[in-house]
């Protein structure tokens, strides 16, 4: 989905309705990959990953039958993915709300760039920020963010879909989800000033 919007394919859907075997091979041939990317870039772990890809497909041959075919068939395919995935996220920290207070839901209030320690990062080698240890401490900043946040910025930022797909897909208004990623990028922007100021220090030392 990189920077594209859901693929469609030409599955049948009344074919798949029915139960059609190789239809339903297909459409797991189509989409595993894709699925399964998506799932560990919310989970950050491939066992979970896998686990979100077993049971996405498992609910959706369930409920295939009852499908209207309101949405497409990839976005109701990647809704129940992305449910499977902040599921999973909520049995693992259950004392963790995946819902920010609804007061807060559509206002920007108290979340200023204002309030961030920023560090000049022009002086870091160009080695050192697209290092292995960088992308990792990327990828461990993106599992510190609330599921919420977390799911928007992985489908707008990381998954390249629009608003109006982000928004469909997580059952939000697309003022929720411009709010939604907003934190979420100016969380990751405070956590990667931070650490590059650090490298900063350690590269100027040597």
């Amino acid at each position: 989905m990189n920077n594209e919007s859901i693929p469609e394919t030409s599955l049948s859907l009344e074919a798949l309705k029915k139960g059609d075997r190789h239809e339903l091979a297909r459409m797991v041939d189509l989409y595993s990959d894709k699925i399964y990317r998506l799932a560990l870039k919310f989970t950050n772990n491939p066992q979970d990953a896998e686990d979100v890809l077993q049971e996405t497909f498992l609910k959706a041959m369930r409920a295939l039958p009852e499908f209207e075919g309101r949405s497409s068939l990839s976005t109701w395919l990647y809704r129940i993915a992305v449910n499977e995935s902040l599921m999973l996220l909520r049995k693992q920290k259950p004392d963790v709300s995946l819902d920010p207070p609804a007061e807060e839901e559509d206002s920007d209030e108290g979340t200023s760039s204002n309030d961030l320690i920023l560090a000049d990062w022009c002086c870091l080698p160009e080695d050192e920020l697209l290092s292995e240890e960088s992308r990792r401490f990327l990828n461990q900043a993106i599992q510190q963010l609330p599921a919420t946040l977390r799911g928007v910025f992985v489908l707008r930022d990381l998954e390249g879909l629009s608003i109006k797909e982000t928004a469909e897909l997580l059952g939000l208004t697309e003022t929720n989800v411009k709010t939604r990623l907003l934190r979420a990028r100016l969380f990751l922007r405070q956590q990667l000033s931070l650490y590059f100021a650090e490298r900063l220090k350690e590269w100027e030392q040597k």
